[in-house]
């Protein structure tokens, strides 16, 4: 994951070089400033103040609308960090559940497997080659699942940790400057220039920080928009190896494959095993003395079970005759008789209670595994990870490029409404005491004229 974000900020790094620029040169240019009017304070006796109306009240306007503006970029800012995060947040949430949904349906075929190794009916089990290998599978099975689920779950909390402290920083960043505005306002407005000389030296170090922040969240704007395109095309070629494995792994290919093909040969051995009891058995009139084959079985012979598969595993159709995994136990009900407390048919029908429960306990997870053969087919070609990512980027993706932009625009207004507010600050708290002085002199001057 860190290698693809590594990769994608060398693609967009350049694009936030201008905020970083620009925090540079705002930082050393106001500081030469500073500097050159601290000397000129210092070094050189002021005593002529002069004032101009227009200057005094443009000067005002401009204060308050670059004050509106901070407070507007900061509400953006405020408003823009909130949508991002839960955004951010539901694309998680979205991605880890589609993780552990493939993971317990792994589970549930691990667990269906070894159910179909207990499976007895009429005691013929599964044969000991078959349920070897299905001990064999089991491990990769939950192997697999186990990996998808932790690594999924590990950078999902790894991701929301980051943007958890990236929204409270957020939210510092918004309050402070929503803060700084207001006070520079108040302070200039009732003339307070101590104070307000004091928050220029605050705003001056915040304003550079703030243009920093702005490149860093314009690189995450790009981030966000590149991560989606990489989705895109990842879609279009699934079996490339890129670093998005890493938040979303694919199921390993080898042990996909051999999944599907010990839940077909089990689903497989299942229906032969029914088949044969139902053939050698149930349908079969033995003589009382071959019991116990014989328990008096008898009426209409029991449709035998619609295997899915050929003997290669290949996919095949029902023929006449045949009931289906789906509905042969509603089938099979009309069959059954009852026994006697010597466990033999009292009545006609051909199979006992305990045979029907064994055989469709044995269909049940045959239907079952044959059930998941879409689902491991799936897990083959990545498909659910191909899935996951075009709903990422068509349901989600927009709504990231979105919020994030709305969040570097944020920090740019309110960081360049402050800015400015801060030389008018300085300017507005000027021209205030320039227009005191003068009203005070002029009417020192009128009443030395009217003593006259």
């Amino acid at each position: 994951m860190f290698f693809l974000l590594w990769l994608i900020m060398q693609s967009v790094g350049f694009t936030a070089a201008v905020f970083f620029a620009i925090a540079a040169v705002w930082f050393v240019i106001f500081a030469l400033c500073l500097f050159l009017l601290c000397i000129r304070h210092c070094c050189c006796q002021l005593n002529s103040y002069g004032y101009s109306r227009t200057a005094y009240a443009l000067s005002l306007i401009l204060l308050i609308f670059f004050t509106i503006a901070a407070i507007f970029g900061c509400v953006l800012l405020y408003t823009g960090q909130g949508k991002f995060h839960s955004s951010t947040t539901s694309t998680l949430d979205y991605a880890v559940n589609k993780a552990d949904v493939t993971a317990e349906n792994l589970r549930n075929v691990s667990d269906y497997l070894s159910t179909a190794k207990k499976i007895s009916v009429d005691s013929v089990f599964l044969s000991a080659d078959v349920r070897k290998s299905i001990d064999d599978i089991e491990k990769k099975i939950n192997s697999s699942a186990s990996t998808l689920s932790s690594q999924t779950g590990n950078n999902k909390d790894n991701i929301q940790h980051g943007l958890d402290s990236m929204r409270l920083a957020l939210i510092i960043v918004a309050a402070v400057m929503l803060f700084l505005a207001f006070l520079g306002f108040l302070f200039s407005i009732l003339g307070l220039q101590c104070l307000v000389y004091t928050l220029v030296i605050i705003g001056w170090i915040l304003v550079a920080g703030t243009f920093i922040l702005c490149g860093v969240f314009h690189l995450l704007h790009n981030v966000v928009g590149d991560a989606c395109v990489a989705m895109d095309e990842w879609v279009q070629n699934p079996t490339a190896r890129t670093a998005l494995d890493d938040i979303l792994p694919c199921v390993d290919n080898a042990t996909a494959k051999e999944t599907l093909l010990r839940t077909k040969n089990v689903s497989y051995q299942l229906v032969n095993v029914v088949n044969g009891v139902i053939k050698n058995v149930a349908n079969r009139n033995a003589p009382p003395a071959l019991a116990p084959l014989y328990y008096n079985q008898s009426g209409p012979l029991v449709p035998v079970l619609c295997n899915p598969f050929h003997s290669n595993l290949t996919e095949r159709k029902c023929v006449s005759g045949e009931v289906g995994l789906d509905n042969s136990s509603k089938v099979w009900k009309n069959y059954i008789c009852q026994v006697s407390s010597s466990g033999v048919c009292s009545t006609p029908g051909r199979l006992t209670p305990q045979f029907y429960s064994q055989m469709s306990a044995a269909v049940n997870v045959s239907y079952a595994l044959y059930r998941y053969g879409p689902f491991l087919v799936n897990l083959q070609d990545c498909t659910f990870v191909r899935d996951t990512f075009t709903d990422i980027n068509h349901n989600y993706c927009p709504g990231l490029r979105r919020y994030s932009q709305w969040i570097y625009i944020g920090l740019v207004i309110a960081s360049a409404a402050v800015m400015l507010s801060l030389i008018f600050w300085v300017i507005y708290a000027r021209e205030r005491r320039h227009r005191v002085y003068t009203k005070q002199y002029d009417a020192r001057a009128e009443g030395i004229y009217k003593g006259r």
